[in-house]
């Protein structure tokens, strides 16, 4: 189980690429004080903990409503995050994961970042929502524990780093953050594959 939680906790690390996010974080906060970027921070960080909780406990619900098949979920997930894998290898922010122009101008004119869009769709975007849907096909125990524990994990990991954001921004600079971003990039887009070969497979088992 331990072993299992290390690769989700990688895994999430990946899809919402909390050190790539902090330069976002930033210029979305510009202006706010120390005090009011942080209660930011820890407002987006748990409204993503429960979006993510919900398609945790009952998205598997949404899917019988829909009448949608975990595996057609996970063909279509794999090719979002494959879609947000190039971005980040090529250094650049995930449209996907990235709010719009003009969603992001009526946010900042009502004061209210938390929610929308660092909550949704930046930490708790389609790709981290694919990413839990896809990891809980077994419904036990166990296995839903430890994808809970590891997107906390990078939650908490991820309200640390926009704590400190400044003082790390200025130290990494942007080519350090570009090769960060890479990085998960490359292990996203393995995740990427792997989600859709399996996702492939519960299709066509006779493939």
């Amino acid at each position: 189980m331990f072993g299992e939680i290390i690769k989700l906790t990688l895994g999430f690390f990946a899809v919402m690429n909390p050190i790539g996010n902090i330069p976002i974080f930033i210029s979305l906060t510009g202006g706010y004080s120390l005090k009011d970027k942080r209660k930011t921070a820890r407002k987006a960080v748990i409204v993503s903990f429960i979006i993510l909780t919900v398609f945790l406990l009952i998205g598997n619900l949404l899917f019988e409503v829909f009448g949608i098949t975990i595996h057609a979920f996970r063909v279509a997930g794999g090719i979002l995050i494959f879609g947000i894998a190039y971005s980040l290898l090529h250094a650049k922010n995930a449209r996907s994961q990235s709010p719009h122009p003009n969603e992001r101008k009526e946010v900042e004119a009502r004061d209210d970042i938390s929610v929308t869009p660092l909550a949704l769709p930046i930490l708790a975007g389609p790709g981290t929502i694919a990413t839990v849907m896809a990891q809980t096909s077994s419904h036990s125990l166990p296995n839903l524990a430890s994808v809970l524990v590891g997107y906390t994990i990078v939650l908490a990991l991820t309200f640390v780093l926009f704590y400190y954001s400044s003082s790390i921004i200025s130290k990494l600079g942007q080519s350090g953050l570009n090769i960060i971003t890479r990085l998960m990039g490359l292990i996203l887009a393995v995740m990427a594959v792997q989600m859709i070969a399996s996702g492939i497979h519960g299709l066509f088992p006779k493939l």
